[in-house]
């Protein structure tokens, strides 16, 4: 009798791990795809493809960067100077239906781990990988921001 206690105690405890493992990978999964939506709506479209400003504000910190290097120094620029140039060549007639202001992206890696993440994209350009950008990612009470940039350009 006690043999038989023990295997079911036993597969109780391995059922549970399962389905706690599962819950788990289940709010992982979410977080993933409330990442890849924000990087979609404020990065791809809202700097790229609609020149949308306003998405990009929402979706990037306020202390956000692209950072790259310059000599051995970093430089760095902000959020507000793209966002303010991004609405500037909308409003001077950016012609959306031009096929060179069309970007197409692919997600090489999107990890999430706790309320911090790291975005892997690739930006193409009429057929040509331009642009392989890793963005840093935050997750704040107000939900998720991008917080900084670091890319190559290809």
């Amino acid at each position: 009798m006690k043999k038989g206690q023990i295997i079911l105690a036993l597969i109780c405890i391995v059922s549970i791990s399962a389905v706690g493992f599962k819950l788990k990978e289940d709010k992982n999964a979410a977080e993933m795809e409330e990442v890849k939506n924000l990087v979609l709506t404020s990065y791809v479209h809202g700097a790229f493809n609609e020149l949308d400003a306003e998405a990009m504000k929402k979706g990037f910190h306020e202390d956000f960067a692209i950072y790259s290097p310059k000599g051995e120094a970093i430089s760095k620029y902000p959020i507000k100077v793209w966002a303010d140039g991004v609405a500037k060549r909308k409003a001077n007639g950016y012609d959306f239906s031009d096929a060179k202001n069309k970007w197409n992206h692919k997600f090489a890696n999107v990890d999430v781990t706790g309320d911090a993440a790291q975005v892997k994209i690739e930006l193409h350009n009429q057929g040509k990988h331009v642009y392989t950008d890793y963005l840093s990612l935050l997750k704040f009470e107000s939900g998720w921001r991008i917080v900084a940039k670091v890319y190559h350009k290809h």
